[in-house]
């Protein structure tokens, strides 16, 4: 299935691949719940059932958005979401065909060449954006009840961040579009010269499990404010916000085919939106192995493709710090959303002369953190998004340790009885840890942090810039001046001095190395969505330019 996937290259592996590779995991399918044997969809549904809940009264079924028309897939399956929290089926997804991904790329092209979409005022598509705030506002409750099923992210966060964040971005980006005007350029000829932006075409945006509702915000509005039209694919193990805001988006009206949305479970019809030479760019965020695979694809079309990929980000302490508000920030880095974001704040780069007292609060705070079901609001620390994906974890933990790191906090799954059904972890903090092992290498893609000890600035330097990735970084000091040296000497494409996380709709967000290419967010992020067009005319007194009279 093309998406995330945590495994990295690195310098300092053992092997020809990757650690991450080297673990081998199945996928939350229905027939490998059920063993080889393929049933019919309602056999299928009866033995889900069975299984996981009892009855499907409760449970909704969400369709593709295709065309303008919220409709099932044209096979009529269907494949079920399960609640990390606790093991049950919370909802039924339409299993979109490739014949469901050329329908919604069809539909998309006709909207773009034929459609009034690009052809309308950036006031008129701002409109259209801001009625799509206001549904998100106006279902707040249910997307972010949604959210918190499907993915373990826990109430509070989908309550507070991620519903209002998705709101709000395309209310940002329904505002900015005058920034999109034509621009005269100023040059020594007598020539008048317009630079235009356009809209690319047919976009096709690819996410991944962790953030459903904010990165198809992230995708969906500056691609829609900029002119496009779009098809785009949530993560088969997170669709159901998505879907439930494809309703909301149908519901606002927008010219039939603007906006195509489908759940899949099938690669080929995922891989059909890289490949298909009637989709004009490709957006994806995800791991930084299917990113490259994607961006091999997309180049036998020549079509422009934005990747945001994986991260292995640094937090930098120094002894100067404000030591409850670092020890703060870094829990939030690495353990907010369960550490399953590429910006997770994984290598804890902690000056020696504090080193033992940072640690002592660390840990005792960290094992305070209350482990719990998503939905509940007193719950800090919820589920990982599958079992597949803890045990992947869990096989990380387990080679710290044989590498020799030493683990002080978690790394266990919980006892509690009454988290016996969901995938929990214990969030997890190893110290001892060498710049070289995997677990400071690679991407594990979930609560598990790696302390590095430093003693003078430049080698605080080196051990965050020695990986592949550079995605964010965050450094936690008093002396600002010292803050914006390490920023300058950092190869990364945020960084935080005295906070973590902050992702602001003005400010472009993006990596370096390994972490990607293009940006979101911001003015980068709309003229991402937009092909530069220059428009030159002669000005040349007489009417005639050198060029006319050259031969």
């Amino acid at each position: 299935m093309l998406g995330a996937s945590p495994g990295r290259m690195n310098k300092y592996a053992t092997k020809e691949i990757p650690f991450s590779k080297r673990i081998k995991y199945g996928t939350r399918t229905t027939l490998q719940r059920f063993g080889s044997k393929v049933f019919p969809r309602l056999e299928i549904l009866r033995r889900l059932n069975r299984k996981h809940m009892a009855s499907t009264a409760t449970i909704q079924h969400f369709d593709l958005l295709i065309g303008g028309r919220l409709r099932s897939a044209s096979n009529q399956n269907f494949f079920p979401s399960f609640n990390p929290s606790n093991g049950e089926i919370c909802a039924y997804l339409a299993d979109a065909g490739i014949e469901d991904a050329r329908a919604a790329i069809d539909g998309a092209r006709t909207a773009f060449d034929r459609g009034p979409w690009p052809r309308l005022s950036v006031q008129e598509r701002g409109v259209y954006l801001q009625r799509i705030a206001q549904l998100i506002r106006d279902n707040a409750k249910e997307l972010a009840e949604l959210e918190t099923a499907d993915t373990g992210k826990t109430a509070k966060q989908t309550t507070f961040i991620d519903v209002p964040t998705c709101a709000v971005t395309f209310e940002y980006f329904s505002h900015i579009g005058e920034l999109l005007k034509d621009q005269e350029l100023s040059i020594d000829a007598p020539v008048h010269s317009i630079l235009r932006r356009e809209p690319m075409g047919v976009i096709a945006g690819i996410i991944p499990w962790n953030y459903p509702l904010i990165m198809a915000a992230w995708k969906l509005a500056p691609a829609l404010m900029a002119g496009n039209t779009m098809v785009f694919k949530p993560s088969s193990l997170a669709s159901v916000s998505v879907l439930k805001l494809a309703q909301l988006i149908q519901k606002a009206q927008l010219p039939a085919g603007v906006v195509n949305i489908f759940s899949t479970q099938s690669r080929a019809a995922a891989t059909e939106l890289v490949t298909s030479p009637d989709v004009d760019m490709l957006s994806f965020t995800g791991g930084t192995e299917t990113g490259k695979e994607l961006g091999r694809l997309a180049a036998a079309s020549v079509k422009k493709t934005t990747l945001e990929l994986g991260g292995k980000s640094p937090s930098i302490v120094f002894a100067d710090c404000d030591l409850e508000a670092a020890v703060g920030g870094t829990m939030s880095a690495i353990f907010m959303n369960q550490g399953q974001m590429c910006t997770a704040g994984s290598r804890l780069i902690l000056q020696d002369a504090i080193y033992d007292r940072f640690l002592e609060i660390l840990v005792q705070k960290t094992k305070s953190l209350k482990i719990g079901d998503a939905n509940h609001y007193d719950t800090d620390f919820g589920p990982l998004i599958s079992d597949e994906h803890r045990h992947k974890v869990l096989a990380y933990i387990e080679q710290g340790i044989k590498e020799g790191a030493r683990l002080v906090c978690g790394g266990k799954i919980p006892t509690d009885p009454a988290l016996a059904k969901g995938y929990y972890l214990e969030p997890t903090i190893f110290t001892h840890v060498r710049s070289e092992m995997t677990i400071a290498q690679e991407e594990i893609f979930g609560p598990v942090l790696s302390v590095l000890r430093f003693s003078q600035f430049e080698e605080a330097i080196e051990l965050a810039n020695d990986t592949e990735f550079g995605l964010a970084a965050c450094v936690w000091t008093k002396d600002l001046e010292k803050a914006h040296q390490v920023a300058q000497r950092l190869r990364c494409g945020t960084i935080w001095v005295n906070t973590y996380g902050g992702f602001y709709h003005q400010a472009p967000y993006g990596g370096y190395k390994k972490s990607g290419y293009g940006r979101e967010l911001g003015v980068d992020g709309l003229l991402e969505f937009t092909q530069t067009k220059h428009v030159c005319t002669d000005q040349t007194p007489g009417g005639k330019s050198l060029v006319t009279s050259w031969f």
